[in-house]
C-alpha cells in the first residue's frame, strides 16, 4: 500500500441531468431520465432519435469568443473543472506541482466533422485555425492544464470508455509517486452527431426505442436492447491527504486503490466469463488495502446492452466471493444519464464517491423484467440507504478493445 494517501476534495460535472453535481446528484436520487429526443430534422436519416445530450448548453457558461476556439468536449473539460476547483475551495499550489489527467475517449470529433464540411464546401482558406487544438485527444487537458498553470503534467489516457475512469487512476499514481500534490482528473465527450450514431447503430450496439426514448437505457432488464449515447464530463481534484490536510480542506472520500487489466478477447464484446473485470477489481482491493467484505457499494459500468451487463455482474462475483457480493448492492446510473463514453467514469466516479459521502445509493430505473441471469442485488426503482457501516465502494469502467479500471474509494 502506498504511503502516500490520496483524497478527493473537489467535484465538477456537467451532465444529461444538470449543469453541475448539485443537480446531477439530485436528479439521480430522484431516479429521472436525462434522455430526450433529438430535433426532428436532425435525425430524419437515422434509426435512432434520441440521446443523453447536456442539460446545460456551453454556450450558457462560457463567453462566445472562447467558444470559437474550443470543441465541444474542451467546453465541457472546463466547466466541470471550474466547479471541481471552486468546490476544492480554490487550493493554494504551486505550479510545478499541480498535474492535470483529462480524458476523451474520441477526442474533438465534431471539430473534425464540421471543420471538413467547411474544407469541401468552401475551400481550405475557411478551415479554422485552431482545428487541430481543437480534434487533437489530448485538447481537454491541454485546456485545463492551460486554464490552471498545472506544470507538473498534463495527460490523457484513451482506453475508449474506460478513459476517465483511466485518467483518475493515473492521477492517483501521479500523487503517490510525488509527481504532484494536487491534480485535476477526469473526462468529457461531445460525440452527439449523426456519424456517430450511424456508426454504433450500425454494430447494433445502441438501443432503438424511438418511441419511448426515456425508458430505453434499461441495464439488467431482460429487454435491453443497446445503450443509450451521452454527453458531458465528470471532474474531480485529487490531492495528498498531507496537502489536503495542511490547508483545512474537506474531503469527500479516499480515492484507495486502482485496478487495471485487458481482456484481450475482442475488440467490442467483452469476455462473457468476466476474467479481466474480476482481475481489474482484484487488484483495486489488493491496492486499497481493502477486503471484498468492506465493498459496500458498487457502481457499474452496465450500459444496457446484452453482452455486457450479465457479465459484469459475473466479474462481481468472481471478484468478491459469493458471500460478499450476495451484501453489495450495485447499480447503474447510465440508466439516467445515458452513456457518456469517455466522460462515463468519471461522472459514476463522482456519484461514487457521493454515495460514501452522503450515504445514499442511486437506483437503477427502467427495470421492469430483470434478467435472471443477474445473481447481485440491483439497486432499484429508488433510492437506497448505504449501510451506517459501509467502509468502501467501487466505481467500474470498461472499454472497447477489453480495457478494464476498478477504482475503489473509502469513506472517511
Amino acid at each position: 500500500m502506498s504511503p502516500t494517501e490520496v483524497v478527493v476534495t473537489g467535484l465538477g460535472a456537467t451532465t444529461p441531468l444538470g449543469g453541475d453535481v448539485a443537480t446531477t446528484w439530485s436528479a439521480l436520487l430522484e431516479g429521472r431520465s436525462g434522455i430526450t429526443a433529438l430535433p426532428e430534422d436532425w435525425h430524419d436519416t437515422l434509426p435512432v432519435h434520441f440521446a443523453g445530450q447536456a442539460a446545460v448548453d456551453p454556450k450558457e457558461k462560457l463567453p462566445r469568443q472562447r467558444l470559437r476556439r474550443l470543441d465541444r468536449t474542451q467546453q465541457f473539460a472546463l466547466i466541470a473543472a471550474h466547479e471541481a476547483w471552486e468546490d476544492a475551495g480554490a487550493p493554494e499550489v504551486d505550479p510545478l506541482r499541480l498535474g492535470a489527467v483529462v480524458s476523451s475517449g474520441i477526442g474533438g470529433i465534431l471539430t473534425i466533422l464540421e471543420q471538413y464540411d467547411t474544407f469541401r464546401e468552401r475551400g481550405w482558406q475557411r478551415v479554422s485555425p485552431f482545428t487541430v487544438p481543437m480534434l487533437m485527444p489530448n485538447s481537454p487537458a491541454a485546456a485545463v492544464a492551460l486554464e490552471f498553470t498545472a506544470r507538473a503534467g498534463a495527460h490523457a489516457p484513451v482506453s475508449a470508455c474506460a478513459s476517465s475512469a483511466e485518467a483518475i487512476a493515473d492521477a492517483i499514481g501521479m500523487i503517490r509517486s510525488g509527481r504532484a500534490d494536487v491534480v485535476i482528473a477526469g473526462g468529457t465527450e461531445a460525440a452527439i452527431h449523426p456519424l456517430n450514431i450511424a456508426s454504433f447503430a450500425s454494430m447494433r450496439a445502441l438501443s432503438t426505442r424511438n418511441d419511448d426514448p426515456q425508458h430505453a437505457s434499461r441495464p439488467w432488464d431482460a429487454d435491453r436492447d443497446g445503450f443509450v449515447m451521452g454527453e458531458g464530463a465528470g471532474i474531480v481534484v485529487l490531492e495528498s491527504a498531507e496537502h489536503a490536510r495542511a490547508r483545512g480542506a474537506r474531503v469527500y472520500a479516499v480515492a484507495a486503490g486502482t485496478g487495471y487489466s485487458n481482456d484481450a478477447f475482442d475488440i467490442v464484446q467483452p469476455d462473457p466469463e468476466g476474467s479481466g473485470q474480476a482481475r481489474a477489481i482484484t487488484m483495486a482491493l489488493s491496492d486499497a488495502d481493502l477486503k471484498p467484505s468492506d465493498i459496500a457499494h458498487v457502481n457499474a459500468h452496465a450500459t444496457s446492452t446484452p453482452a455486457g451487463d450479465v457479465g459484469e455482474t459475473v466479474a462481481i462475483r468472481a471478484a468478491l466471493g459469493d458471500a460478499a457480493a450476495d451484501e453489495v448492492a450495485v447499480t447503474s446510473t447510465k440508466s439516467m444519464t445515458g452513456h457518456l463514453l469517455g466522460g462515463a467514469g468519471a461522472v459514476e466516479s463522482i456519484a461514487t464517491v457521493l454515495t460514501l459521502h452522503e450515504g445514499r445509493i442511486p437506483p437503477t430505473i427502467n427495470i421492469e423484467n430483470l434478467d435472471p441471469a443477474v445473481r447481485v442485488d440491483i439497486v432499484r426503482d429508488k433510492p437506497r440507504d448505504l449501510p451506517a457501516d459501509a467502509v468502501a465502494a467501487l466505481n467500474e469502467s470498461f472499454g472497447f478493445g477489453g480495457h478494464n479500471i476498478a477504482l475503489a474509494f473509502r469513506r472517511v
